[in-house]
């Protein structure tokens, strides 16, 4: 029997928290069932293994991640303004929820991406700002590529201490996101190679 007040969704939400706590990597079934106070096994009723339930934090996080960047994109005309908030909800999202944000950088496998709203979101706001710059296949794929490898370098770059520059981390991130505005107007298209 269920213990009461127990549910996959509380348990995911839960794994969350404690990820943006301690890491993903201290998120384990044995710290949540002490969290919850019940026995390891219990938990099994809920979720299937340590996997299932960090594959559900990513997904939970990768939903979450998406409804900030869509509110920021939302209304903003396409281009560097876009790109701007796009990339700002990105980064806040990152520094914000560390935990959460690993998580997103879980492989998923793509039967469950494919079948997620929150990850067809995800690639629905994405790809429809980088088409703005008139990027098609598979330019875009390319494009969207370079993005998140800047974007999530400068994250995982930033949240460690490791820019020991005095420049100003808003500043230089500016420049990144004026940088990528640039070279998206500018794309290397796939036919102008051969």
């Amino acid at each position: 029997m269920p213990r009461a007040g127990l549910t996959p969704e509380r348990l995911v939400a839960a794994a969350a928290d404690l990820a943006d706590e301690a890491g993903v990597e201290h998120v384990t079934l044995s710290a949540l069932a002490r969290r919850f106070g019940v026995k390891d096994a219990s938990l099994y009723t809920h979720v299937r293994s340590l996997k299932d339930l960090r594959t559900r934090m990513a997904l939970l996080a990768g939903g979450e991640m998406i409804d900030w960047i869509a509110e920021a994109v939302e209304g903003r005309e396409a281009g560097r303004d876009t790109l701007g908030a796009f990339a700002a909800a990105y980064r806040a999202y990152a520094l914000d929820h560390p935990g959460r944000y690993a998580a997103t950088q879980i492989r998923i496998d793509q039967e469950l991406v494919s079948g997620s709203p929150a990850m067809r979101r995800t690639a629905d706001v994405t790809y429809g700002m980088l088409r703005a710059y008139g990027l098609e296949e598979p330019d875009l794929t390319d494009a969207v590529r370079l993005v998140r490898s800047t974007f999530h370098g400068y994250c995982a770059l930033e949240s460690t201490g490791a820019f020991g520059a005095a420049r100003d981390m808003q500043a230089s991130w500016d420049r990144a996101i004026d940088a990528l505005h640039v070279l998206l107007l500018n794309w290397p298209r796939e036919e102008d190679r051969h």
